[in-house]
């Protein structure tokens, strides 16, 4: 079986070959190892290996990983699953980064917790009903409701496309949402995982969020 040091040195050659093809310079792509699901150990393994970016999705199931994870100092954790407005509170607590916001009222919740957050707004752009983000449309709003909090800093955007094996399906969402931070002036886009990551650095991707490529696939308790 492949060791997590191989995937690692494989993803990391995929994100390089995509980024020369687009004529960028790999060192501005975060890659965000997702770990949801996976045990506190797999963190720590990640951590060793010198990933310092991780994404999980559920508040309640990092809260349990969290305290096994205190001494890494350099470690940043990034909430990529939807935010329910009643856990804003903690989620600020153990989070540096939330890339999920959809809503002024969560900006707001999330301002209200008095600690620095690092903020990016989840865009709707398909028509999936289960996808969560605001449209496009509303971004003009949203994004001024974040800038009136000052605990939140406004990095960028984030969105999800319908899952395909073929990530040609992908690019029209990932330029749409370039095209976006393009007219609102952010510079940061997180968009692309394990399957479509080349084509999302192709179209402009700041943060790539990584888990099956790394971790294998993710199995429920």
């Amino acid at each position: 079986m492949d060791t997590l040091q191989q995937r690692l040195a494989a993803v990391r050659r995929r994100i390089a070959t995509a980024a020369d093809r687009a004529h960028r310079d790999p060192a501005g792509i975060m890659l965000l190892a997702v770990t949801k699901i996976f045990p506190a150990q797999v963190v720590r393994d990640a951590y060793a290996l010198g990933l310092r970016e991780f994404g999980e999705n559920y508040v309640q199931e990092f809260e349990g990983k969290l305290p096994q994870l205190g001494d890494l100092a350099a470690a940043r954790f990034h909430l990529i699953g939807h935010l329910q407005s009643n856990k804003c509170a903690r989620a600020a607590e153990m989070f540096d980064c939330i890339q999920t916001v959809d809503s002024p009222k969560l900006a707001r919740r999330l301002n209200q917790a008095g600690k620095p957050l690092d903020i990016l707004l989840e865009v709707k752009l398909s028509p999936e009903q289960g996808k969560a983000g605001a449209p496009p449309e509303e971004l003009p709003d949203l994004i001024a409701a974040v800038r009136e909090c000052p605990n939140l800093r406004l990095l960028g955007l984030m969105t999800m496309p319908p899952w395909s094996a073929d990530q040609e399906q992908s690019r029209p969402y990932f330029q749409r949402l370039h095209e976006l931070a393009g007219r609102h002036g952010l510079p940061q886009l997180s968009m692309g995982m394990s399957h479509d990551l080349e084509a999302a650095i192709e179209e402009g991707a700041t943060i790539v969020r990584v888990g099956t490529a790394l971790f294998g696939k993710r199995r429920k308790p």
